[in-house]
């Protein structure tokens, strides 16, 4: 009977533990994320665009969440911690904003970077909130309301004088160069089996690695980069032989599918310091 009350008593406990739990911070699955629905994978999809466009020209990061309830912690303390752990932003920059909703709770919030607040003050993101989005709110229009703020909080942003994107851009280009693609692999050992058998091992391998980290340096503009994949090419050329030899020459590839958004973004680093604005409606 003592060990049955025990057991009960561990229960409630743990109920009650969880109960008063925090919400668990989303992953960073892409630059809108909806765990309620609300927006139609075209609204996600036109947001998402203009969102990459932004980050693009500006260097900026912008990101959207949309989820039932933050209870039983509040909206401000909330989106600090998606903030914190999402890191949208460029590192040192800090220009970053997230935009969060809590639908059940009819409430809202803009989280703005630290090297936003100068343009995306308390004053701005709390009329953006105020009279833009939850008048849409109010008349059920959530995909306008949010599509509404975006827009307009774009429009600050690209008021603001900010660091060219140069690093940004560059990343960009550099995911496109992927030395594990099965692709590429097939390109490098094509090409690195000529140059082998006509310059030898050595020599053909120096030559392979050599070309492949010009193109690389060509097309990405990082000379670290560039060196990797050349000494990827060096390497995958040398052992070309012994790598067609154990795969008996059967060997498939499959591949996991995602979102165009979510394979290839993520926070950039940025902080906050809980600038920004909360509304309701």
């Amino acid at each position: 009977m003592i060990a049955a009350r025990a057991s009960l008593l561990a229960l409630l406990v743990c109920w009650a533990f969880a109960a008063h739990a925090d919400v668990a911070v989303p992953p960073l699955s892409g630059r809108v994320v909806d765990q309620t629905g609300t927006l139609s994978a075209g609204d996600i999809s036109a947001l998402t665009q203009s969102l990459e466009n932004l980050e693009r020209r500006k260097g900026s990061q912008v990101a959207v969440l949309i989820v039932p309830t933050t209870a039983p912690e509040s909206i401000e303390q909330f989106s600090i911690r998606v903030a914190e752990a999402w890191k949208i932003g460029r590192k040192r920059i800090d220009d970053g904003a997230l935009l969060v909703v809590a639908k059940n709770d009819r409430k809202l919030r803009i989280e703005v970077g630290y090297g936003l607040e100068g343009a995306l003050t308390d004053v701005t993101a709390s009329r953006i909130i105020n009279e833009i989005i939850v008048p849409k709110f109010r008349s059920g229009d959530f995909a306008g309301g949010v599509s509404a703020g975006v827009e307009r909080i774009i429009g600050v942003i690209d008021g603001e004088k900010l660091p060219a994107p140069r690093q940004q851009e560059n990343s960009g280009l550099l995911d496109h160069i992927d030395p594990l693609n099965p692709f590429v692999l097939f390109a490098v050992f094509i090409m690195g089996g000529i140059l082998r058998a006509t310059l030898g091992r050595l020599i053909g391998s120096i030559a392979a690695g050599g070309t492949v980290g010009l193109l690389a340096w060509f097309i990405a503009g990082s000379l670290a980069a560039s060196i990797i994949i050349g000494v990827i090419a060096f390497i995958f050329t040398m052992l070309g032989d012994s790598i067609a030899s154990s795969s008996g020459g059967g060997g498939s590839y499959s591949g996991s599918s995602s979102s165009s958004d979510s394979g290839g973004f993520s926070g950039g680093g940025g902080s906050f310091g809980g600038g920004g604005a909360s509304g309701s409606w």
